[in-house]
């Protein structure tokens, strides 16, 4: 057979089936009318047997009234007024009951009924009516409160149908017998379908009032994700004031308690977001404490922590620069170390970087090396002890690191977190964690910890905007630096608003001044009680000679005034990378500057001064300004965000204009500081500073041991250990994804990293006396 036949064939068979199921589809829909017009045939008749039955008992029962009447003559003894009486009752009746029977069994009544009812009536079916009658009536009789959808198509299509013309007509002996039916259908099933199953609507109410604690309903629970997804979203350009409107929406209905409970006690009906957010939380902790449940961490969450066997808890704080380099993050982390062990509530540990001799070179003042980890240690403690007065009691130990040249930074070399012994791993400090993070290829901090606290020192962003291309770079600096912090810190302290906003960070001033920088302050307030001159000269400035540290804006200032400024004589203080062209640039512009070499800020040579200049806006929070308020010195400094700690003190001064500094500097001149109140000091001191650090970074309530419990009726709920935090699922997942990425050494070097700092040298092994890390981390399989 060739193609032309097999498709003439094809064509014929299709054709064939189509005809054959086109014949189908007909012949079942000429069944079903059929099969309705029988059953309403079949009902006509019946009803016009029912009538005749009617004609035929309306006779019968006038007949029987006439036999009565005839034959009311009694058969007993009764007296004669009551005979009378009932003859004359169904006399009266008489009439009555004849008429109606005439009436009702006249021709153009059965005229009239039978045009209604009879073949020719127009026959529709209306399924619409029915349904609505029949929910009318199951919602009228039904006591049970019922809810659902009624499936029409189970029932027989001869019941569906009802006459339709210009008048209307009550409920049909079919409909009456299909409303019967789904009533018990109803009752026999009670169900309601909820996304596709069906659920007992009596079961579920009866579970409902058995239980003590009313169950979450889906508002509540989407409330609940979204706040939880807050930083992750905030990482996707989501605001944080947009999550909580839309938390606040769905919580609409527990809102309205609130305020109603306000009004109850007599207070103002305010409700914050943060009042909405515990009461989500106490909700939830209730449910799920109503049920056992108990969380126990996350997907990422490795139980294996410290467990207090000594009843003292540990605290170690790691940090990315040591004495003798004379930088924030040496000396900071030094004094926090020594104010924390002098409570002697907890063991403390400064974890340390440890430079070979050829970094040390290059980083250490005045060629000052170390030939062994004890050695830089004597020198640490000699110099802390010379400033604190006292000996404090913590341990000192050193990781490997490596000195980067054009980050001048250092830069951890292999796994930080094992420098810390695991009986040791109870708290952790990480002085600058975006720093210490950016290659950190080892144990997840948190895993490792029980509590972990950032501290943000420094304005990175502000640095790198500097730089070439520094608007990209401070663009994957940004999202990187909220990266690692929010996966590796379970809180975060930022020294002021100059910093990045971080995720799960507070804003506060934890670091304190050098207690011979209050002692000198000190001195100057008695020889000026004596009437003895306190300061000699005038101004100064002193810091790291690099343009980002202040220089730039300084030089700008001058030699805008310079006029306005005439005889003013500043005296600069520093050494860095940059001293040759800042000098070169004040020398072309002719400038009244005097450089000299930098020194300690507590050398006697500057006790004298009586202004300290700083207008640089690329601190988080100046050291040196607060050292000179602490000498009892005025501060001249611009209104930025790193100086708002300062504000509060009489003796700072701030400009928002270069004509406003010009102002300033000439109000210092005319004027004498004033003396610095107990209250001040105390604010000034590291005593305070501890204080502070340990409120904010809620260090107190784990050293005590305390869940933040809140009461629900009369159940005590602890938030802590019944919340699952869907934060801790996202914040694992990005802790892993950055130990993947870490690991590779072509990404780490295209990102800036030092070569062969995935893992330590040999030089560091043979000073730390350490396993190589191949014996360390042995890698099988390969």
């Amino acid at each position: 057979m060739d193609k032309g036949s097999q498709t003439t064939a094809a064509v014929a068979a299709a054709t064939t089936t189509t005809t054959t199921s086109n014949s189908s589809a007909f012949s079942f829909i000429s069944k079903g009318w059929r099969e309705v017009r029988d059953s309403a045939d079949a009902d006509l008749q019946l009803m016009k047997d029912r009538a005749n039955t009617f004609k035929n008992l309306a006779a019968s029962f006038d007949r029987e009234i006439e036999n009565l009447i005839q034959s009311a003559t009694p058969t007993f003894s009764v007296p004669a007024i009551r005979q009378s009486s009932e003859i004359d009752f169904m006399k009266k009746l008489q009439p009555k009951i004849s008429e109606f029977r005439r009436v009702y069994s006249a021709p153009e009544i059965s005229r009239r009924v039978m045009e209604k009812w009879g073949p020719r009536a127009k026959l529709g079916i209306d399924l619409s009516r029915i349904r609505s009658a029949i929910v009318a009536e199951v919602d009228e009789t039904e006591e049970e409160d019922m809810y659902g959808i009624v499936e029409f198509n189970k029932f027989k299509k001869g019941r569906r149908a009802r006459f339709t013309e210009e008048g209307q007509f009550g409920d049909w002996e079919p409909i009456r017998a299909l409303k019967t039916r789904l009533r018990e259908f109803e009752k026999k099933n009670a169900s309601v379908e909820i996304f596709g199953g069906f659920k007992n609507s009596e079961f579920v109410e009866k579970v409902k009032s058995s239980l003590d604690v009313p169950p979450l309903d889906v508002p509540e629970l989407l409330a609940y994700l979204v706040r939880q997804s807050g930083p992750f979203l905030d990482q996707l350009g989501v605001r944080r004031d947009l999550c909580d409107k839309i938390v606040e929406s769905l919580c609409s209905k527990r809102k309205n308690q609130l305020v109603l409970r306000s009004l109850a006690e007599g207070e103002p009906p305010t409700v914050d977001s943060d009042k909405i957010n515990d009461e989500l939380d106490l909700r939830i902790a209730s449910v799920l404490q109503s049920t056992g449940h108990c969380y126990e961490g996350g997907f990422w969450t490795d139980f294996v922590k410290h467990d207090v066997s000594d009843g003292k808890r540990h605290v170690a704080i790691v940090t990315t620069a040591s004495l003798p380099w004379m930088t924030g993050t040496a000396v900071n982390p030094l004094f926090r170390a020594a104010y924390l062990a002098k409570s002697e509530k907890q063991k403390v540990t400064l974890l340390v970087p440890w430079l070979c001799r050829s970094d040390q070179e290059l980083v250490y003042p005045s060629n000052l090396t170390f030939s062994s980890p004890e050695e830089q240690e004597n020198y640490i403690r000699n110099w802390l002890e010379e400033r604190t007065g006292f000996k404090a009691d913590f341990k000192i130990s050193f990781y490997p690191g490596k000195f980067s040249k054009e980050r001048r930074s250092i830069i951890p070399a292999g796994d930080t977190s094992q420098f810390i012994p695991s009986k040791d791993a109870d708290i952790c400090i990480l002085e600058e964690p975006e720093h210490l993070n950016w290659y950190h290829h080892g144990k997840r901090w948190t895993d490792r910890f029980n509590h972990v606290v950032g501290i943000v020192h420094t304005n990175y962003l502000e640095y790198i905007k500097r730089e070439k291309n520094g608007a990209l770079q401070a663009f994957l600096v940004k999202h990187i630096n909220n990266w690692v912090t929010r996966a590796y810190c379970h809180k975060v302290l930022r020294l002021s608003a100059a910093t990045q906003d971080l995720p799960k960070s507070v804003i506060c001033n934890v670091h304190g001044v050098n207690p011979k920088f209050l002692k000198i302050g000190e001195k100057v307030a008695e020889e000026r009680e004596l009437g003895q001159q306190a300061f000699s000269k005038e101004a100064y400035f002193l810091g790291k000679m690099v343009w980002a540290k202040g220089y730039k804006e300084l030089i700008d200032l001058l030699a805008k005034h310079k006029n306005d400024l005439d005889g003013f004589k500043l005296d600069v203080y520093g050494n860095g990378e940059d001293a040759h062209e800042v000098q070169s640039t004040a020398k072309r512009l002719n400038l009244n500057l005097n450089f000299l070499k930098g020194r300690d800020h507590a050398d006697d040579s500057l006790h004298g001064y009586k202004i300290f200049i700083n207008p640089s806006v690329s601190d988080v929070l100046c050291t040196a300004t607060a050292e000179a308020l602490a000498m009892g010195k005025f501060v001249v400094c611009e209104d930025h965000p790193s100086n708002e700690f300062f504000r509060s003190f009489p003796n700072c001064l701030t400009y928002k204009s270069s004509e406003d500094f010009v102002a300033k500097v000439k109000e210092a001149l005319a004027n004498e500081p004033q003396p610095l109140t107990p209250e001040q000091i105390y604010n000034l001191s590291w005593e305070a500073a501890t204080q502070r650090f340990v409120e904010y970074s809620e260090l107190d309530r784990v050293l005590n041991n305390r869940h933040n419990p809140a009461k629900v009726g009369s159940k005590i709920i602890a938030k802590s250990s019944s919340l699952p935090n869907l934060s801790e699922i996202v914040d694992g997942g990005l802790a892993f994804a950055h130990y993947c990425l870490t690991g590779n050494e072509l990404l780490r070097l295209c990102t800036g990293a030092i070569p062969g700092t995935r893992d330590y040298d040999k030089q560091h092994c043979k000073d730390l006396h350490l396993l190589p890390p191949q014996v360390e981390n042995p890698i099988y399989g390969w």
